[in-house]
Order: structure tokens, then sequence, then C-alpha cells
């Protein structure tokens, strides 16, 4: 008999077995083993009963027709108040009988023997009973058994056998024995590996000039199961010893097997794997086929599936002893856990820029409740709504997946810029799934990425004017993706006003005009016929500072006065003419009258020299140092004796004045050696020295310290003899600062280089500046790591 579990859902239920003497008695586990019941569920849930033939309440007539009638109470309550009560009888006929039947049901075992008992004579004689002196107490018309078991014999009544759990009665042509397993005079054996509880009985029965004895002994198999990761096997002896009393004689005459009580007559057909040897039967099944059922579990916060199935096998042999054998098991088989760690695949395709995620696979036990979008929940009616797109795709194995579609564009999508022009969309996902009937809750989280090349670098267009020179690029990306850098600093809106620049944008360009003389050229060529000025800026990541194109315009200008002041403390100016009567430019001088133009003409004088050179005088202002010197005239005297002097020359003085910052970063090329013949790394120390004979001029210790700045922000540095890693090409920043606050005293840099070792005589070494100026194209190719040195030239102010 099976109940649809639907019919009960929420409900509460009992089996009452109708007893024609004595009314309804309650099933509970005891009654069921004893008396041939099995109340259990099927593997999908559905409530079963299944009932012996010769159970203890079931009417027999002439071991042919079988009647048991059962209540199914019914009720909302666990106490079963007002439960309602539907009567069920059940019919069966079986006239099949072999000699020997044995049923291995999955509570009880159970062995039915066919037996024709004479008729009793009236006639009393005790004669022939010497003969068997085991039987000798055996009681008069009083059916008894005996056990026999490693601990010895015990020969009991039946009414005690049923105080022990044991069912023992006769029909009209059969005798059984029924016994739970695992009762105390049973005993476990290995037959062919497999573990069988075995109870090995006799059954007597004495009246008059009749002495029956009957070997009741039944055998049944324990375990025998094994699983891998895709079958399970059940393996059962072909031959019980205890069973089968001459084994030359044994001869099997049938196997079948069945699924759910149902008999497979071509096994092959679902797959199902039905063999046997000398020594074994093996029913093999794959995990998952037909007539189990798989089930998803949750076991540890881990996915994963059983697999449950019902199975039977009937086995009929003859031998000797016994003629012919009917020997039955029934089996419900549940696998262990089976982790099934769910995958996500992406079935993203870049070009529709929308992502395709599917998550599984699942059993049809599995639903989708909820998920996570980039840390935001969404129930399933809340994410269709903002325009996710959820749905379930079969698969041909009977598992799904859950579908999710999300637009790149989304909100809750993270977007970066990688490389030169790619986007990398990701998109974070945290399912949460409701499992099994249990609706246990599961949750998995998943991160998906797709990188899709959908940026375009801009490119810049340079130009020139008389005065100026021009820098237009694209405004898309800028101040997202990229930056613009003029040397290692940023060039905003400060920079560019600090310098002189002026900037305009419309709704797709910005326009630089940066003028001739603003800070930040750099000047290729320089005379007083013409200047050749350059621009650089670079496209950096905001994110990683990776140079992605190097913008540079170059001009050459007409100019007849000019000053420039270098970085690196070169002064170079462009003195005009502007006297009556007109002078000799080539007789003009700076205060250093040794200093002299390097070109000149009728109209004009170009003068080049270091701050540090010339009569330059230096002065502190506010934030500044000021550099000035000062161009003159020799004029031509006549000779006297005396004051004062006469002279046709008309007087001639241009001061030059450079401004520079107190603190300033200075950028000096050191490698520019191929990238792929550099060191994949480079690490250096910076050693300071300051000079002894200008600890002899100002006559007192000054106190110098030097650190090596983790970027140009020179707010954190390295630790002292702290190595310094850099990528190739990558700068290093360099603080040198004289910690006196004598007015009268400055620092300035005048040489740096770097060599193998600490030892500041040490060769080869590689310079960087000489005597304050910077060395062009610095080559370094060995391997070692390099030191930096600086030599510092400290002097009082004049």
């Amino acid at each position: 008999m099976k109940l649809n579990k639907l019919l009960l859902q929420g409900k509460f239920f009992q089996l009452e077995i109708y007893d024609p003497s004595s009314g309804p008695v309650l099933l509970d586990e005891k009654l069921a083993s004893r008396c041939g019941y099995v109340l259990a569920e099927d593997v999908w849930g559905n409530p079963i009963f299944r009932a012996s033939v010769l159970g203890c309440h079931v009417a027999n007539e002439a071991d042919e027709l079988f009647s048991l009638t059962v209540n199914i109470k019914v009720s909302s309550f666990s106490s079963m108040r007002a439960a309602v009560t539907y009567t069920y009888p059940m019919y069966c006929s079986y006239a099949s009988w072999a000699p020997r039947e044995i049923v291995c049901e999955e509570n009880y075992m159970e062995v039915s023997v066919k037996t024709d008992v004479p008729a009793v004579s009236n006639d009393y004689t005790v004669a022939w009973m010497s003969a068997l002196p085991e039987t000798h107490n055996v009681a008069y018309q009083q059916w008894q058994l005996m056990f026999v078991s490693p601990s010895g014999r015990k020969r009991i009544t039946v009414s005690d056998a049923v105080k022990l759990g044991y069912s023992f009665n006769n029909t009209l042509s059969r005798v059984y024995l029924r016994a739970p397993y695992h009762s105390n005079e049973s005993d476990v054996s290995v037959v062919s590996g497999v573990n069988m509880n075995m109870i090995t009985s006799t059954s007597m029965y004495r009246q008059r000039w009749l002495l029956l004895l009957i070997d009741t002994t039944v055998s049944c198999p324990v375990d025998g199961i094994s699983f891998t990761d895709t079958t399970l096997t059940w393996t059962v002896p072909r031959v019980i010893p205890t069973l089968v009393v001459q084994e030359s004689t044994f001869l099997s005459k049938s196997m079948v097997m069945g699924v759910d009580d149902q008999v497979i007559v071509n096994p092959e057909e679902m797959n199902y794997l039905l063999e046997y040897n000398e020594t074994h039967i093996r029913i093999t099944i794959p995990i998952g086929a037909e007539g189990g059922k798989l089930e998803s579990s949750i076991s540890g916060g881990v996915y994963g599936v059983i697999y449950c199935i019902d199975l039977f096998l009937e086995h009929t042999w003859t031998d000797a002893g016994w003629q012919t054998t009917k020997y039955t098991v029934l089996k419900s088989i549940t696998t262990p856990f089976m982790p099934q760690i769910p995958t996500v695949i992406t079935n993203t395709v870049p070009e529709e820029r929308l992502f395709n995620v599917a998550f599984g696979h699942f059993l049809h036990d599995v639903s989708l409740v909820a998920i996570t979008v980039g840390n935001v929940p969404f129930s399933l009616r809340e994410a269709q709504h903002h325009g996710f797109k959820i749905y379930e795709t079969p698969f041909s194995n009977g598992t799904k997946a859950f579908i999710l579609e999300v637009s790149f564009d989304d909100l809750y999508v993270l977007k970066e810029y990688v490389n030169r022009n790619e986007t990398r969309y990701t998109l974070l996902l945290n399912y949460t799934l409701s499992v099994g009937l249990e609706m246990t809750l599961y949750y998995q989280s998943a991160q998906v990425e797709c990188v899709v090349a959908d940026i375009e670098v801009p490119e810049a267009v340079g130009s020139c004017d008389e005065e100026n020179l021009y820098l237009t690029l694209p405004t898309f990306g800028l101040h997202q993706y990229w930056d613009l850098y003029l040397g290692n600093k940023i060039l905003n809106r400060h920079v560019a006003l600090t310098n002189g620049y002026l900037a305009g944008t419309n709704s797709t360009h910005l326009i630089l005009q940066i003028p001739l003389f603003a800070g930040g050229l750099i000047y290729e060529e320089v005379s007083f016929q013409k200047i050749k000025a350059r621009f650089d800026v670079a496209l950096r990541k905001i994110r990683t500072m990776e140079t992605l194109q190097m913008f540079s315009i170059s001009c050459s200008f007409n100019s007849s006065a000019f000053i420039i002041c270098h970085p690196d403390g070169t002064i170079m100016v462009s003195a005009q003419m502007k006297t009556v009567p007109a002078i000799d430019m080539s007789k003009t001088k700076l205060r250093d009258s040794s200093c002299k133009p390097r070109e000149y003409n009728e109209a004009h004088a170009f003068f080049k020299f270091h701050v540090t050179t010339c009569g330059t005088s230096v002065r502190f202002e506010g934030d500044h140092i000021i550099y000035e010197n000062e161009i003159s005239y020799e004029k031509e005297t006549l000779p006297r004796q005396s004051i004062p002097t006469i002279t046709r020359d008309p007087d001639y003085r241009l001061t030059v004045l450079c401004y520079y910052q107190a603190k300033e970063t200075l950028v000096l090329g050191a490698f520019s050696s191929d990238r792929a013949t550099s060191p994949p790394f480079g690490s250096g120390t910076m050693f300071p020295r300051s000079n002894t004979a200008a600890y002899r001029r100002v006559r007192q210790a000054l106190n110098v310290v030097s650190r090596v700045s983790k970027d140009e922000s020179f707010m954190e540095f390295y630790g002292p003899s702290m190595a310094v890693v850099k990528q190739p090409m990558e700068p290093v920043f360099i603080e040198v600062e004289l910690k006196d606050e004598s007015p009268s005293v400055e620092l300035y840099l005048e040489n740096c280089w770097i060599a193998r070792s600490p030892d500041f005589n040490n060769t080869p070494r590689w310079n960087i500046t000489v005597d304050g100026q910077v060395v062009a194209n610095v080559q370094r190719t060995h391997q070692e790591s390099p030191n930096f040195y600086l030599d510092l030239l400290i002097f009082p102010l004049q």
C-alpha cells in the first residue's frame, strides 16, 4: 500500500492493524518486525506499507488467498486528536509456493517451510524415542524452538519466543519463523566477503507417534553495498553454506531483480547490470539511473547530491536437501553525500556588452531565491524590476542552470581601466539557493570578468604661432582614466597657471596654449638668432602611473631678446643693443669680466653661464631663491693722468634675474639604455658627501641630511641604509637638506654619479651631473645594484 505524500502534507498519520479477535492494534516498530510489517517511504517520499502474507493478522485461506485490514488515521495534530480514520482492506493471492521461501526484509528475516503432517494416531508409545535423545524432552503436543549459537543451544516455547521478538506459527501446509535482525540468538558470519545475519534454528513438534523436526534456519545479508563516483554495487553471496546442505548439488535456477517492487525483465535496457559468478551475485546501478532518485543536500556548507533506490533480488535454486528454495532480499540503498561543486560558466559575448552567466548544474529540487550583485541584495522580483534577466535552462541529464544577464553598463558592474585601451568589467555575485525538501539555504559567491578593448587612447595635435605652442587633444577619459603630466607633476589648473599656460575646452577637446618663455619648456637650441623649443607632456594612467603616450611639440622661434633660466642652474640671455650711439656688442660682459658673449652680432649678444659662475649673486626672498648678474659694456676711455675720464660710449647695463623655488624637484635622466638590455630591477643607496674645503671656509660643522623619498611629494621617505627597489626607467627621488639655518650659507649639487660599491673613489663610475651640469645619455648596463653619490658644495654667500 502506497500513500500520496501530497495528501498528507502538513498532517500526521498512524496505521492500525485490524485484529479480528481483539480489534485495531497500533503499528509500532516492535510489532512490525515481529509480525512481518514494514512502514517506510519510497525514494519519492511517499509512505509505503508492506505486509508478509504470513503476517500475524493476515487472514489465510488454504495458503492461497490472503487479506488484511488496515486503518489509516490522519490528524492535523501530533497528538492525533480529532483524527479521521480511513479503513483500507488489502487482498492478495499467492499459490506458487516453493518448498522453502526466505524473505530478507528491511526490519525482519522470515523463513517458511512446506510440511505435510500426517494424521495423529490414538495409540501411544515411546519405544522409538530412545533413538532420539535430543528430542526426549520435547513437550507433548506443543511446538518448541531450538536455537544454536556460538554461546550454545537454547530451547524455548513459542510463547517465550514471542516475548523475545520472534514470531512462529504453522498454516495448513507451512511452518514459518520470523525474527528481527541482530537478536541474541543470532550470529554474524562472513560469506564471500559479505556479512550475513544468521539464525540457526530447528522447530520441533511431538504428538504420540509423531515427532516433527523442521529446519527453520535463516540467513540474510546486512551489507555488501559499495560505491564509486558513478555507480553503486550491491553484492549478495550466490551460495550460502548454512542454507545449502550439499553445495555440490547446488544449482541456480533463476535470478530476477526489481526496482520499487517492480520486476525488471530486461535490466540492460535501463543501464542496470545483473551479473553473477561462482560465489557472488552483483547488481550495479549507475548513479542517477531511472527508478531511483537524486536529491540535493547540504553538508558542512557544501552542496552535493544523494541517490536513493529501492532494489530487490529474487534468487531461486535447488539442492539435494531442499529441492527448491526461493530467496528474496529487499534493500533500500542510499549513497553517501557526494559533493557537487557548482560551476559558473560565462557565455558572455563582448560585442553585445552583456554578461551572460550560467550557474549550475543543479537538480530540480533547487531553486534560486535571491541574488546579490555588487554587494547589493535583490529578491528575484527586485532583480527583474532593476533590469536583470534571470531564467532557468534545462540540460539533457536532468539538471538545470540559472542564467543571469547583466549589462556591462549597469550601475553595479565594476569598471576598471586596464592595459592600454581596455576596460575590465567585473560582476560580483552571491547566489542564495533553496535546496531540497528541507529548503536549506545555500550561498555561493562568484566573480565574472570580461576585458573589452572599448577605450580609444587620445591622439594630440600640436601647432605653433609666432609666440606660442599649442596642444590640442580629446577630453574623453581625461581625469577618469588618465592624466597629463609635465615631468613628474600632474598638469592641473594650478600648474598651468603657475607656468603661464592658457587652457580652454570645448565639448570634445582641450586646447593648451604654451607661451615661448613659459615654464616647463625644453630649449633644444638657443642662440641670438633663433630658439628651438619643445614642450613634452605624458599621458599616464591614473591608477598605475604607466605612461601610455608622449605628446611632444617642437617649434623654432625668432626672438630678439630673452632670458631663460634652466632647472639645472644654467642661464641663457640674449641681450639686445638699444643704446644711442650704438655699442660693440662683442665687448659686453658679465660681472666676471672673463665671461664674454658666446655669440654676437651688431644688435645682439648671447650669454650662457651657470648660477655658480661669472660673479652671479644669490639672495632669498620668501620661498624663492633669486640669482642675479649684470651684463655691462666695457667703455673705451681716453688715456688721461687724472679724473675725470673722458669717453664717448653710452652706459649699458642689463640686470639678469632668475627666480627659483627654494624647494623644488629636479628631474635628471640617469639611464637611457635600451629597456630590453636593462636589468629587470634596480636598487640603490645614496651617499652624500660634503666638500671639506667648504667646511674650512665657513669654519663650522654643517649638518647635511640626505633621504630618498617614496614619491615626488617628498612626504614619505625610506629608512636609512635601506635598499630601494625600482623598475627600469622608474625615477628615484632624492632630497638633500642643509639643516643649518645660517642665512649666509647655501647648498649646491655639484656632482652626482653611480658606482658599484659604497666607496666614494670606486671605479668605474657613471656621471649624472658634473660641476652642476647634467651629463647627457648616461649609459649603465652592468647587473650589479647601483649606489648613488652626491658631491655637495657648501660655501658662504658673498
